[in-house]
């Protein structure tokens, strides 16, 4: 059945994704996660239709071009380690769309970004265990799409704004990342450089007008505490494409707290309207 505002532009998301097979761990996380958990399982409503699919850029995939998974039915990567044995067998069945990647495809080639498929790549927790908490029924499509290698700002703005047509063609676009990541430095002891970042992140993605918070994304490594918020920016950088998908459109917090894991700040955003 189709709703009568399926012509409308759906909102793009960058989500804190958490640490591993977190959906499957209740066990032995107790309510670590209960805020998260309740935050992705609240997009659906925000959203107020079921996309035709999500097109997913995780931090857990770069590639030397950016490439798009083409596998209709992908397999599961378990990409972590040290979690319990039985997180090595969960599972996300949701399909793929190698419709979708072909569509991903031309869409950057008209923008001059060199894209290919990958026929056989698989879901790597930076999809599958937000997604368990999102659409826990596996039941939408999901197309990953990776980050390219040398993980310049710009450049994924640029691949953002080539993308943003799939907003009018229902398909939620989704930066899967962290706001802070540095596992170096995690719990109570990083909670001031968490906050420095974390404040100077709410004030680019929620405050700043377009073009500056684009300037300010760019120059991302000169916010305060940046580097020890993000020693290495592949957890930051899938905020970048949302951005880009949705440039002119205003920014909103959708999920904070500041004191996840003993003491981070962490948070995430959606830019564009919520469903009325």
């Amino acid at each position: 059945m189709t709703h009568a505002d399926d012509t409308s532009r759906l909102p793009t998301y960058f989500i804190s994704h958490g640490g591993g097979p977190w959906p499957w761990m209740r066990k032995e996380m107790g309510p670590t996660y209960d805020q998260l958990a309740a935050a992705l399982a609240d997009m659906p409503r925000q959203i107020g239709r079921t996309p035709d699919a999500i097109l997913m850029v995780s931090a857990h995939w770069e590639a030397p071009v950016f490439t798009v998974q083409g596998n209709p039915r992908p397999p599961m990567i378990y990409d972590y380690g040290g979690f319990p044995a039985h997180t090595y067998e969960v599972r996300y069945d949701a399909p793929g769309s190698p419709e979708l990647a072909r569509r991903v495809q031309s869409l950057l080639a008209a923008a001059g970004l060199p894209a290919a498929i990958d026929p056989e790549r698989g879901f790597d927790h930076g999809m599958f265990s937000p997604m368990k908490a999102m659409y826990p029924d596996a039941g939408v499509p999901v197309v990953q799409l990776s980050l390219r290698r040398g993980l310049d700002p710009a450049e994924h703005l640029a691949l953002g704004r080539a993308l943003a047509p799939l907003r009018d063609e229902n398909v939620l676009i989704v930066g899967s990342g962290l706001s802070y990541h540095n596992l170096r430095n995690f719990g109570p002891q990083a909670h001031g450089v968490s906050k420095a970042f974390g404040d100077w992140l709410d004030d680019t993605a929620v405050q700043s007008a377009p073009q500056e918070r684009v300037q300010r994304l760019q120059d991302w490594a000169a916010a305060p505490s940046a580097r020890m918020a993000h020693p290495r920016e592949e957890h930051l950088i899938p905020l970048m494409v949302v951005v880009g998908a949705a440039e002119q459109e205003p920014g909103e917090r959708i999920y904070h707290e500041d004191a996840f894991m003993g003491g981070l700040v962490v948070s995430s955003y959606r830019f564009g309207a919520a469903a009325s």
